[in-house]
């Protein structure tokens, strides 16, 4: 796979981005290391992590983040990796509160950076937006920050179109940078997926898409291996799958035109998943989770792997 440059950055990234979801759940200390160090040793540069990861599981706020951090205090080398951490995360009791003021942004960075053990992130998301305040509040928040050294750049998550534009128009008035990444959920089932069950996470449609082809703003998917459908499907079956918003008729087939890919090119499923996010017409940058030495195989062998839309032509009979 190709790095990926971010315009007007000094950022290069790898083709996928290192998920930590299960930090402190699946894995932790020394297991944290050989997972963390073992990415790295792979190809990869890019450690997403987030200030509520691990909170559904009671007994420990930011669990994924002190372990990354305890993970980084331990290694030093701070400039081997791109870390990007995301804050302003609804309380999960009270997913419909927005928590995006000034001052929660700011508790949320500050807590990030302890339990990271660190002076900066690299780049800073908004985990969710509140279209009630405005873009030019919430720009500000993110300028004050990398202002005050906390940060070096900024960026959202489960945005809209509409408000990335509104977003982008303010940063050019004022000379701003502006966001340098988007996180959307985007795989190659989303375009056949029902109704995802959390109504306040985005979808990348075919708006974003566009928006994306012509922006400075890398989209930065998430579920990237469609939160691990098509895995399960290959060894569950159909009727374990079926209550699953990716189980429909077109993601069947999809199913079946990855099962022959990746019989023709000796692929891991996570290898054919995430290849069809590096063919497509402009540059994107995955994340992907592992919780198993296995798992990170598979992702390390993407990250070497070279891909070609024409391995995913099978798509177009659809």
């Amino acid at each position: 796979m190709k790095m990926i440059q971010i315009p007007d950055t000094d950022l290069t990234m790898s083709g996928v981005g290192f998920g930590t979801v299960n930090a402190g759940l699946k894995w932790d200390g020394d297991d944290a290391a050989r997972m963390l160090e073992g990415y790295l040793a792979g190809g990869g540069n890019v450690i997403d992590t987030a200030h509520v990861y691990s909170d559904w599981v009671p007994g420990e706020i930011a669990r994924s983040e002190r372990v990354v951090g305890e993970w980084i205090h331990g290694r030093g080398h701070r400039e081997d990796f791109i870390l990007m951490t995301k804050g302003g995360h609804p309380r999960f009791e009270s997913m419909t509160t927005s928590r995006l003021s000034k001052e929660e942004m700011t508790s949320d960075l500050d807590s990030s950076l302890e339990k990271l053990q660190v002076d900066y992130v690299d780049i800073y998301f908004y985990h969710r937006d509140d279209e009630n305040r405005t873009v030019e509040e919430l720009i500000e928040t993110m300028e004050d920050f990398r202002r005050a050294g906390k940060i070096r750049y900024y960026a959202c998550s489960n945005w809209s179109t509409a408000r990335m534009k509104e977003a982008d128009a303010y940063c050019e008035k004022m000379g701003y940078r502006g966001f340098v990444a988007n996180q959307a959920m985007y795989n190659i089932g989303v375009k056949y997926m029902g109704t995802y069950p959390d109504a306040t996470m985005v979808i990348c449609d075919d708006e974003m898409l566009d928006y994306h082809r012509n922006s400075k703003n890398l989209l930065v998917p998430y579920m990237g291996i469609a939160g691990g459908f098509f895995h399960a499907l290959q060894k569950k079956g159909k009727e374990a799958m079926k209550d699953n918003c990716f189980c429909t008729e077109g993601n069947l087939k999809i199913a079946e035109g990855l099962e022959a890919l990746c019989r023709e090119k000796g692929w891991c499923l996570t290898q054919a998943l995430l290849g069809f996010i590096a063919v497509q017409d402009f540059p994107m940058v995955p994340l992907a989770a592992a919780s198993s030495a296995a798992q990170l195989k598979d992702l390390t062998d993407t990250l070497s792997t070279e891909f070609s839309a024409a391995d995913y032509t099978f798509l177009k009979a659809l």
